[in-house]
């Protein structure tokens, strides 16, 4: 069983993964917005994955900020991001060594896929 921290300002979205994630025996975790899953990465609570979209609300490369931040934190960390828009060169130069991206909308087959992955090559 992994522990994941699900990041995303979409309640529908986060509600939606957190549930698909617990169906498949993982625990979850979620924040809104970058400093709730600071606050949440900061505590003594386990943490293997951090799930984050790139853009947040609060700010735009919220994701990006977040996971630099995150891995400094915890740098055993896998990090997963995931957007709806076009990713980009320079987008992808921000992507931290070993994290991967999933685009939105993206399946459950295809987030276990991408979860199985990070957890097996961890």
């Amino acid at each position: 069983m992994a522990v994941v921290l699900v990041v995303e300002d979409d309640t529908f979205i986060c509600e939606l993964t957190e549930m698909t994630v617990q169906d498949w025996g993982h625990q979850t975790l979620a924040a809104s917005d970058v400093e709730e899953a600071l606050e949440i990465l900061r505590s003594p609570q386990h943490i293997d994955i951090l799930f984050t979209d790139i853009y947040l609300k609060t700010a735009v490369s919220g994701g990006f900020d977040l996971a630099r931040q995150a891995v400094v934190l915890r740098p055993q960390l896998r990090v997963l991001y995931t957007t709806g828009n076009f990713i980009t060169r320079d987008m992808q130069a921000l992507f931290l060594e070993k994290a991967e991206c999933i685009r939105k909308p993206y399946t459950p087959r295809q987030l276990r896929t991408s979860f199985e992955h990070m957890l097996a090559h961890s």
